[in-house]
C-alpha cells in the first residue's frame, strides 16, 4: 500500500468505531489548549504541595502512548513532569530483582514521572514472547498488586491507563509505519510479532486486567481509535484524578534594561559563522 492511499484512506475514514465526526485541526488545537493550561497549572499545585506521581501508560503496540503523553507533556517542564521509557534490561538487571531498575526512577516530592511502558512489560511483551519464565509471570501477578500498595501507601499517587486499539486501525496504523518515510522508525521488531498474535496479546492483558485492577490501583481504559479524541479525553482524566487549585502568583513586572556598560554587542559577532538564512 502506498503513501497517498494510507492519506486517502485516512481523510475518508472520518468517522471512528464511536460513531463521532473527527475532530477538525482547529477544534481539536482549541480543546488541546484549553487543557493544556489546566495542566500547566496542576504542575504549580503539584510543586507548591510536592506531590509525588506516577502515571503509567500501557497498551498495545500503535494505541497511540507515544502521541498522548506528548500532548501530556510538550507545554509543561521536563523537571516536573519526566517521562521515562526503558531499553531493554542489562544484564546487570536481569540479576537485580525485576522491580528494581523501575523504582530508581521514582518520583521525589514535586514530581510527576511517567513511564512509557512499565513493570507491566512482564505481564505483556516478555509474557507473550517467552522472555520470562511461566513461574516468573505468575510471580508477577502475585506481587504486583501488594508492590503497588506499598507504592501508594508510601503517599505516591499511581494512575494507570492501558490505551486500547481496535484490530483494523491497528492494522492501517502498522500499514502507515511501514510505507510512510516519517512513521517507519516507529516500527519496532516487535510489532510485526505483536500482529500476528493478537490474541495471545489480548488473553494477556485479561489476565493483567484480573490480577491488578485494585481499589489502591485501578486501571482506567482509554479507547484509542481516535487519536484526538484519546488525547483529550486522557487528559481530562488526569486533571480530575489530581485534585489542585491554583496557586496564587507573585506580580511579575519585567525590568527595563540597564544601560551601564553599554556598547555595540551585535559588532562582536559579526564575523563570526552564521547559520545561512535559506527560509
Amino acid at each position: 500500500m502506498k503513501t497517498k492511499t494510507i492519506k486517502k484512506e485516512m481523510k475518508t475514514t472520518e468517522k471512528r468505531a464511536n460513531g463521532k465526526e473527527k475532530l477538525k485541526g482547529k477544534k481539536y488545537a482549541k480543546k488541546l489548549r484549553r487543557l493544556q493550561e489546566k495542566l500547566c497549572n496542576l504542575q504549580e499545585w503539584v510543586k507548591y504541595k510536592r506531590l509525588r506521581v506516577i502515571i503509567i501508560f500501557e497498551g498495545r503496540d500503535a494505541a497511540g502512548k507515544g502521541g498522548t503523553i506528548r500532548a501530556l507533556t510538550e507545554r509543561l517542564s521536563p523537571r516536573v513532569f519526566r517521562v521515562v521509557a526503558l531499553p531493554a534490561p542489562s544484564d546487570r538487571e536481569k540479576s537485580q530483582m525485576y522491580m528494581q531498575r523501575y523504582m530508581n526512577h521514582f518520583p521525589a516530592g514535586g514530581e510527576v514521572v511517567i513511564f512509557d511502558r512499565s513493570w507491566y512489560n512482564r505481564a505483556g511483551v516478555e509474557h507473550v514472547m517467552g522472555f520470562c519464565s511461566q513461574e516468573q509471570y505468575k510471580r508477577f501477578l502475585e506481587l504486583c498488586p501488594v508492590t503497588e500498595k506499598f507504592i501508594v501507601e508510601a503517599g505516591v499517587q499511581l494512575i494507570k491507563i492501558w490505551l486500547e486499539v481496535g484490530d483494523k486501525e491497528q492494522k492501517r496504523r502498522f500499514e502507515a509505519r511501514i510505507e510512510d518515510p516519517l512513521r517507519q522508525w516507529k516500527l519496532s521488531p516487535m510489532d510485526l510479532p505483536s500482529r500476528s498474535k493478537w490474541f495471545e496479546y489480548s488473553r494477556a492483558r485479561d489476565k493483567m486486567l484480573a490480577a491488578t485492577d485494585t481499589k489502591w490501583a485501578p486501571w482506567y481504559i482509554l479507547h484509542s481509535d481516535d487519536k484526538q479524541r484519546a488525547r483529550l479525553n486522557c487528559l481530562h482524566h488526569i486533571l480530575d484524578l489530581i485534585p489542585h487549585k491554583k496557586v496564587p502568583r507573585d506580580k511579575i513586572t519585567l525590568p527595563k534594561r540597564s544601560m551601564k556598560g553599554a556598547y555595540d554587542d551585535q559588532a562582536t559577532i559579526r564575523s563570526r559563522k552564521v547559520v545561512p538564512e535559506r527560509y
